[in-house]
């Protein structure tokens, strides 16, 4: 790539686990080898995902603990390396709830993401995920049938009204700190919605959400979508109202990016010329939670340091090490031609 143009890549440890266990000292000295291991690549940032607490244990706690864990990464040289997050919402935490108090609730939680995603990648962060409607929870019928089609548009247009002015004051709160909001659609059987860029577009747009935006995952634009020409509008949508906050490369089967069927003559094409901030190789490994709810299929890349070795499978390192080839790759063949 073009040193002139030097682009921020970063790499989402979905590769090696959903869940960084903040409170585990001996954990923690694994992801401070896989650091260093995918700084060493070239990775210049690096995506992690934000689970859920325990029941038990207030925000603040949480908070606390991700205060430690990003003393620990500084304490091993990574003070400089940038940092975003994943967040999605759950059945507890849902701000689309007809209740009051539980939106509340989910804003305290959502709220505390911020205060996470900050502490851990500092201004100018992003926190992105599927966090307005709470990630795999399928709405059923009081018979217990499930809501799909036309059922399902009329079901969840009240929700996302619903959602509006929790994620009203979120993004006050987000821009306060300086972190910007990125809602990622994803697939139909992950989610009942927003299931496209569309839909989180119109999201923002109806509950006058200014200063929130959107991920374009580029995955789930090739499974879950209406076509290159929308794709086109959605990206030029975000773009002109500064809501295109993120960009995820990932493969359509969650695998490796290197050889796959992204289309990046349309994709890129499209997104270069009006997006300035980092790409974000995402790669969901064959490892709980993701083997089950994802329903993989393939074998593991195995992680070095984590498992053993397997003769005639790619490690987490080659397969991290040939996208951050291919994409750099793509993006010169592409150039530069401006920014917004």
């Amino acid at each position: 790539m073009s040193e002139a143009f030097k682009r921020d890549i970063y790499f989402s440890f979905f590769m090696f686990t959903a869940d960084l266990r903040p409170n585990d000292a001996d954990y923690t000295q694994v992801l401070v080898r896989h650091l260093k291991a995918l700084t060493d690549i070239g990775y210049t940032g690096f995506d992690v995902h934000i689970a859920p607490g325990p029941a038990h244990a207030g925000h603040h706690a949480e908070v606390e603990s991700y205060v430690r864990l990003k003393k620990a990464f500084d304490k091993a040289g990574f003070q400089d390396v940038k940092f975003t997050t994943n967040v999605g919402t759950t059945r507890t935490y849902d701000p689309t709830s007809p209740y009051e108090e539980q939106r509340k609730q989910a804003l305290s939680y959502l709220k505390s993401r911020v205060d996470i995603t900050s502490v851990l990648g500092g201004e100018n962060t992003i926190m992105s995920g599927p966090f307005l409607y709470p990630y795999g929870i399928f709405p059923l019928t009081d018979d217990g049938e499930e809501i799909w089609s036309d059922a399902l548009q009329d079901w969840i247009k009240p929700r996302f009204a619903a959602a509006g002015s929790i994620f009203q004051e979120l993004a006050e709160y987000s821009a306060d700190k300086r972190v910007k909001l990125a809602i990622e659609p994803v697939k139909n059987w992950e989610t009942p919605g927003p299931t496209m860029v569309s839909e989180a577009l119109d999201f923002l747009e109806s509950a006058d959400i200014p200063v929130c935006g959107v991920t374009v995952d580029t995955a789930q634009v090739v499974m879950e979508s209406q076509g290159p020409a929308i794709f086109r509008k959605n990206v030029a949508r975000a773009a002109q109202q500064s809501r295109l906050n993120y960009v995820h490369i990932s493969a359509p089967d969650r695998g490796a990016v290197k050889d796959s069927w992204i289309p990046w003559e349309i994709m890129l094409g499209e997104i270069e010329p009006v997006y300035s901030g980092p790409y974000l190789v995402e790669v969901f490994n064959a490892i709980p939670p993701f083997e089950s709810s994802m329903r993989m299929t393939r074998r593991r890349f195995w992680r070095p340091d984590e498992d053993a070795p397997e003769a005639g499978v790619d490690s987490a390192y080659d397969v991290a090490r040939a996208a951050l080839k291919t994409l750099e790759e793509k993006i010169d063949s592409h150039g530069r031609r401006s920014y917004p």
